[in-house]
Parts: C-alpha cells; sequence; structure tokens
C-alpha cells in the first residue's frame, strides 16, 4: 500500500510539474504548440529555408517590439513606433541619395530621427501630462506626414551599402536575423543589468512610489521613449533594407503587431512585469502564425479571423497562468538558480520541439506530390474589386488548365508582399504570378526566385530592377491618353479638370499619369487646377475630391487613374456628378459600369482584369514548360460609355 501510494503521489507530483512548467510558459507552450501544428498540417514548413524566412519575417516586428517592451513595462505605450521606422528610413534614403550626404552620416541621422520622435514622446507625456495614448497617436500622424512630405508620396532608393543588411551572410544566413538577435541582446541587457532598466520595472510597478523612493521618474520617460525611438529607427532601416527603398507608407500598423507581441510575450498592459525573450517569443509567435497559413492556403480574409483569436488564446493563457499562482520572473531580479532552471526550460522545450517535429515530419514523408504544376498569385490588394476580378480569371484558368493556385492578399503592404514572396519560393512553387504593391519593393523577393530557378510573370504592374520572365499588363500609357482625350472631348476642348492619381511608385499610377499628361498636350485649352494623390482607394478618393471642391468649386471635370477613386469623387460632387462635372475612370469594374450606365460616371477606361489573370497564369505555365513567351503581353483597353455599356462584356 505504502508503495502505491508513493507512486500515485510521485505521478501526481509529476503532473503538476509538467502543468506547472506549461503555466509558467505560457508563450513558449503556444509556440511550441504552433510549431507542431503548422508541421504536422504541412510538409513544406519544417525546411531550413522556410524557418529561416520565419526569422527574417519576425525581425522588423521583433525589433520594433524589443522597443515597446521598455515603454509597456514602464506602464506606457507608444503607438509612433511604425510611423517613427518609416520616417527614419526615409530620412537615411532621402539624405544619402538625393543629397549626397555621406552614407554612415546618413544612418546616424536615421537614428537621431528616432531618437527626436521619441524625445518629443516622452516630454509630452511626463512634463505635457498628456495621456501615452494621446501623445504616441500624435506622434504616429507626425511622423507618417513628415515620411510624405520628404518623400514626396513616392518610394526613395536605399543606398545600396545598408541594403546588404537585407541580404544574407555566406548565402544563407540573413543579416535581418542577425540584427534581430543582437538587438534583443541589447533589450535583454537594458532590462535586467542597468538602472533604467530596473527604474522601467519600478515606474511600471508603482510611479507614485517610485518618485517618493528618489527616482527621476520624468527624466527616465523621456530616456525610455527615447530607447524606443532607437528600436524604432533600426526597424525602418531593416525593413528598407529588405525593401530596398525607403517607403513612406511602409510599417503601417506594425505597432499594433508589436504590442501583440510585448503582451503575447508575457508582459503586462498594467506595467511592472516583461522579458525581452517573451517578446521575441511573441514575434515567433505571430511570424510562424502568418507564414504557416500562407503555405496552408488559408484565404487572406480568414487568416485576419485566425491571427486575432490565437491572440486573444495567448493572452488568455496568461491570465490563466497569473490567477494560477505563477508569477513571472522580472528581469534582473531573479537567483541564479532561476536564471539556470530558465535556460533548462528553454533547453527542454527546443528538445521536446525538435523530437514531436521529426516524428511528425513522417507525416509527409510518404505523400506523393500533386502530378499538377504549382502558381502562386501574389496580388497586392483584395479590397479591390479590379484584383478580386484578377484573381477570378486566374482561378478560372487555372482550374480550365490542370493547375493548382494558391492566392494571397498583401493588403497593400509591400512587407507583407515580400514575405508571402518567400513563402512562395521556399514551399517550391513551380511558379510565382506578382501584382506588385510596390515595384521597387518586390525586386529583392524576385530576385530570389530567379536565383531559385522558379519563373515570375508581373501582372497589371512591372517589377523594377529585376528580371521577369513576362509582364502582362493592359497599356495604361495608351489608356491614359484615352482617358484624358475622352473627358477633353467632352468639354468640348476648354475647361478646368483634377486629376486623382494612383499610388506612389507604382507602374500602372506613373503610367497612366504619363498617358494623361500626353493626352492633354493636344488640348492646350484644359487647365488641369489640381494633381493629388488618393491611392487608388475609393474612401481616399471621397476625402480627396470633397478638399479639391472647397478650393476649385468652378471644376468641370474629374480624370482618375482608377475606377474605385472615381466612384469616390462622384460621392463627393453629388448631384454635380454626370451633369456639371463630367468624371473618368479606369479599369472598367462592376461598380464603374454600373455609374457609367446611371450616367453619373462620364467613361471609364475598361481593361479586362479577369483577362489579365487568365492570360497570365497562361503564361505561367508556358515559362514553367519551357515555351517561349513574350516579355509583354498587352491588353488591349476600351472607353465605355452610356452608349456602348451595355455590349460590353469586360
Amino acid at each position: 500500500m505504502a508503495a502505491e501510494t508513493l507512486k500515485s503521489g510521485a505521478g501526481a507530483g509529476g503532473a503538476a510539474a509538467v502543468r506547472r512548467l506549461l503555466l509558467d510558459n505560457g508563450a513558449l507552450t503556444a509556440l511550441i504548440v504552433l510549431v507542431i501544428a503548422m508541421s504536422a498540417l504541412s510538409g513544406d514548413f519544417l525546411t531550413t529555408d522556410n524557418l529561416l524566412n520565419v526569422g527574417v519575417q519576425a525581425a522588423v516586428t521583433a525589433i520594433l517590439a524589443f522597443g515597446v517592451t521598455f515603454v509597456i513595462v514602464s506602464a506606457g505605450i507608444d503607438l509612433s513606433v511604425g510611423s517613427v521606422a518609416a520616417l527614419s528610413a526615409t530620412v537615411l534614403a532621402w539624405s544619402a541619395t538625393q543629397h549626397g550626404v555621406p552614407v554612415v552620416l546618413a544612418v546616424v541621422l536615421a537614428v537621431a530621427t528616432g531618437i527626436a520622435a521619441g524625445l518629443v514622446n516622452g516630454f509630452l507625456i511626463a512634463y505635457g501630462k498628456l495621456p501615452p495614448f494621446i501623445a504616441t497617436l500624435a506622434m504616429l500622424s507626425v511622423a507618417r506626414g513628415l515620411s510624405l512630405v520628404i518623400s514626396e508620396g513616392s518610394p526613395i532608393a536605399f543606398p545600396d551599402s545598408v541594403s546588404h543588411l537585407g541580404d544574407t551572410l555566406g548565402g544563407w544566413l540573413p543579416v535581418p536575423v542577425l540584427v534581430m538577435v543582437v538587438m534583443g541582446l541589447i533589450a535583454a541587457f537594458v532590462l535586467g543589468r542597468t538602472y533604467i532598466g530596473r527604474s522601467m520595472y519600478a515606474i511600471g510597478g508603482n510611479e507614485e512610489a517610485a518618485r517618493l523612493s528618489g527616482l527621476r521618474v520624468k527624466k527616465q520617460k523621456l530616456a525610455i521613449y527615447a530607447l524606443s525611438g532607437v528600436f524604432a529607427a533600426a526597424a525602418g532601416v531593416v525593413l528598407a533594407s529588405r525593401l530596398s527603398s525607403a517607403q513612406p507608407q511602409a510599417a503601417d500598423g506594425y505597432e499594433l503587431d508589436a504590442i501583440a507581441a510585448v503582451v503575447i510575450g508575457g508582459a503586462s498592459l498594467a506595467g511592472g512585469t516583461g522579458k525581452a525573450s517573451g517578446t521575441l517569443i511573441g514575434a515567433l509567435i505571430l511570424a510562424v502564425l502568418r507564414n504557416g497559413l500562407n503555405l496552408l492556403s488559408v484565404s487572406a480574409f480568414w487568416q485576419q479571423v485566425v491571427i486575432g483569436v490565437v491572440i486573444a488564446l495567448a493572452v488568455l493563457l496568461d491570465t490563466v497562468r497569473r490567477k494560477a499562482g505563477a508569477t513571472p520572473t522580472v528581469a534582473g531580479t531573479g537567483s541564479g538558480g532561476g536564471k539556470g532552471r530558465q535556460a533548462a526550460t528553454y533547453g527542454l522545450a527546443a528538445v521536446v520541439t525538435v523530437a514531436i517535429v521529426g516524428a511528425t515530419s513522417f507525416l509527409h514523408g510518404g505523400n506523393p506530390s500533386s502530378a499538377n504544376p504549382k502558381v502562386g498569385l501574389a496580388l497586392s490588394t483584395l479590397n479591390n474589386p479590379f484584383f478580386v476580378q484578377i484573381q477570378s480569371g486566374a482561378k478560372a484558368e487555372a482550374k480550365k488548365l490542370g493547375v493548382d493556385l494558391t492566392v494571397t492578399d498583401a493588403q497593400n503592404d509591400a512587407s507583407q508582399q515580400a514575405n508571402q514572396l518567400q513563402n512562395f519560393t521556399s514551399s517550391g512553387l513551380d511558379s510565382i504570378i506578382v501584382n506588385p504593391v510596390d515595384s521597387d519593393a518586390a525586386s529583392n523577393s524576385v530576385k530570389a526566385a530567379d536565383k531559385a530557378k522558379i519563373p515570375v510573370i508581373a501582372v497589371d504592374r512591372g517589377v523594377n530592377k529585376a528580371t521577369v520572365d513576362a509582364l502582362v499588363a493592359s497599356d495604361n500609357v495608351a489608356g491614359g491618353e484615352l482617358a484624358a482625350k475622352t473627358v477633353a472631348e467632352k468639354l468640348g476642348g476648354t475647361g478646368k479638370i483634377v486629376i486623382l492619381q494612383g499610388q506612389a511608385g507604382t507602374s500602372a499610377a506613373r503610367e497612366r499619369a504619363e498617358g494623361f499628361a500626353k493626352g492633354l498636350k493636344a488640348y492646350p485649352g484644359i487647365q488641369v487646377l489640381a494633381q493629388q494623390p488618393a491611392d487608388f482607394d475609393r474612401t481616399k478618393g471621397l476625402d480627396v475630391m470633397s478638399n479639391l471642391l472647397q478650393a476649385h468649386p468652378d471644376v468641370q471635370g474629374v480624370i482618375a487613374a482608377n475606377d474605385e477613386m472615381a466612384l469616390g469623387a462622384i460621392k463627393a460632387l453629388g448631384s454635380k456628378a454626370g451633369k456639371s462635372v463630367q468624371v473618368v475612370g479606369f479599369d472598367g469594374t462592376p461598380d464603374g459600369l454600373a455609374a457609367v450606365k446611371n450616367g453619373t460616371l462620364y467613361a471609364s477606361v475598361a481593361q479586362q482584369p479577369s483577362q489579365l489573370g487568365r492570360i497570365a497564369v497562361d503564361n505561367a505555365l508556358k515559362a514553367l514548360q519551357g515555351k517561349k513567351v513574350e516579355k509583354t503581353v498587352k491588353v488591349p483597353v476600351k472607353v465605355v460609355t452610356k452608349e456602348n455599356v451595355a455590349g460590353f462584356s469586360g
């Protein structure tokens, strides 16, 4: 009996120990479970190239999150880090490439920009008594605006010497991963071994007690937010290096990922707890999740749902851990034995993960690969009817030809698209079709695919500084000329117009603008009152047109670089649309054609987006089979007005 009781107690104690180990390391447990699940579900996940991709894709978020960790540990918040990252990178590129500043000095200026933004945040919070949420929200807008002002809304090429930060060492080890590790070690050292690190925990634990104990809280807050700015600047430089250009809209929304990584990693938004290692694990969870969902061909719309649910579950696990009595170790205060146990925990986790993942790899070892060619379609966005139609045409052609088509949505984020293209390359797809968010930013990813001998077809927009097998696009210049001619003739050769431009940096926006300019040269009586970008977006088209009407109420015509912006302009014009103001769009989307039919949109220079998708898949298969493809495949455009809209099929 005694022996049985002893065994029972030992078993219960072992179960309790395992339970305590899992609860004390909630984020690490979540990461292990996620890695095992992705390895079981996708045979492409557990490859060296793909695991390195995960590291690269986690790098920018992790570096941003290390800086945010300082702020959250001290019970603050920083919503400006994404915008500060974009501004710092823009300052570097602008000073080095456009003003001849030595690269070393340009890097110093970029870091100084991050520090300055952080100091402004800290001053507003510590001395101006603004809530951190409000102060950093204001900086988010200011930094993004300055980035757009400096760059004039267009991407700026990054210096070659700094762009190497986006390369690999020895042909396999990504530099962004090394930078992430170095910045993580610096963050861990600051938190655990410095006076300011201990101050962060003291302020986050009880700010008033910290002040009464003699801590100069205001000065410490200045330093804390300045540190966050430094890490944001470093993240911006790494991101721009990956994209070979400083994008004024880069890192948009990354502050939310950074905050999520810190909280998933075990930090409390109430302050006082948090570790650099936990933040790294949080960033890896987000990267593994996005990478795995791409490999599993999960719908881009469902990916957002899944990521939100996983973040909520990870934080819920941390809440359970806290209620169960587990308390996170505050960096710098644990005993040597505690640190030893932590190292042992990470080591044990690595061994268990490798063992289980190794076992799951047998699930894929015997599975025959699909006999069908595998093609990836990386779209800039699916939040636009034009690109939805490209997807529809591509899917129909893929089904007809027996091609397995994987579609991703970059949500107009050049960095996210770079990640998706990397995933396509590492998962061994036979061919890739890319509709670039930005023609410069896609170049490095396309070069990597070229190096892997994967044919690449560009659709609608070209790729700069890289070789693609074919570009399938409408003749945007000719279409722009047709748009200008159409509105000019409708106005009788004289009148005042405004132009709504597309997203800066894209070949479509640039070529259509070139066509508008060429077409208007033949009509000297047409006066262009203003040209403003609205980024191919209906809401922005509405806002920009509303603003232009205040300055130019006598406008008689509008040329928009796509139908979405034209529809926004029509909304702003109200009863004037189609009567006193003639609007011409571009694309021939279903909503645009409906507006042409009811008379509010005078005309649309109609592309055939479903044809673009169909021809792109056809050319991707031809390139894969070694057949000859034309370098440029032009899909004709057509002016659709009320007179011929009924017979236009699209």
